[in-house]
């Protein structure tokens, strides 16, 4: 019989808004240490020096183009990869998993596509700034500290907060636009065909969460009711991915994976 390392599928791991390859060090890890074989690609424009000049042309990317990209990614792959996607991360998951290219995947926290309302009190708190500046959807944007601090950093001391402040980098304005205001957005860049995906899926949603809100991710959770599994993190917030109990979450996501893809 051959070893775990043989039969398990290889695992490509998708960062959010304003993020790099590096915030999945911890489950990069873990998950290397559990026999996956893992890829961390940086999102178009993201593989740059944290809180350095605006990327030119990132302002206008498409939730496509980071599709696009990542298939592309995907295809080039020996097995078909088992995709754990974080936050905007988690809705390029649900995205490439429509298209039928994955035979299962992780949402954790993940932004919420078109039909979905995500723009709760928590959450225009965050972006009102970026609302607020005309033509951000042709723009770079980048959350500033206390933004951050508020809706994505807030289950860390302010020590480790800043810490991990300091590796952010720029985002896509017509990317957030895309998810945010898809109301608006004629061409609807983060629709998902939500009752076609019959890939499995796990959605984790965080309870103290304020910018992908639990509600929100329930929502989420609920237009893909017959092929996804929700589960509730009560004790985190958004940065699932260095709180304190991240290791429990990394072994749920091995323990579902082999229970489900392999």
């Amino acid at each position: 019989m051959g070893s775990d390392a043989e039969v398990l599928p290889p695992l490509v791991l998708i960062h959010g808004m304003w993020g790099t390859p590096a915030v999945w060090d911890n489950y990069k890890m873990f998950f290397e240490k559990a026999g996956f074989e893992v890829h961390v690609p940086a999102l178009r424009f993201h593989d740059v020096e944290p809180h350095g000049d605006d990327p030119k042309g990132i302002g206008t990317v498409r939730l496509v183009d980071y599709v696009d990209d990542l298939q592309a990614l995907i295809e080039n792959l020996d097995k078909k990869p088992i995709l754990v996607g974080h936050s905007m991360g988690g809705l390029l998951a649900l995205m490439l998993a429509a298209r039928g290219l994955v035979p299962a995947a992780i949402l954790l926290t993940p932004a919420s596509g078109a039909g979905v309302m995500a723009l709760k009190p928590s959450v225009i708190k965050v972006f009102l700034r970026t609302l607020l500046t005309w033509g951000y959807w042709r723009k770079g944007t980048f959350v500033n500290y206390r933004e951050a601090r508020y809706g994505l950093l807030n289950n860390f001391s302010e020590a480790k907060a800043r810490e991990l402040y300091r590796g952010f980098v720029w985002e896509s304005g017509r990317a957030t636009f895309e998810i945010g205001n898809w109301f608006m957005d004629f061409g609807k860049g983060s629709a998902v065909p939500y009752k076609d995906v019959d890939t499995p899926l796990l959605i984790m949603g965080a309870a103290k969460d304020r910018i992908t809100p639990l509600s929100v991710v329930k929502a989420t959770a609920k237009k893909l009711s017959h092929t996804a599994e929700f589960e509730v993190l009560p004790d985190n917030a958004h940065w699932v991915l260095a709180e304190n109990g991240w290791e429990k979450i990394a072994e749920r996501c091995v323990e579902w994976i082999k229970k489900t893809a392999t």
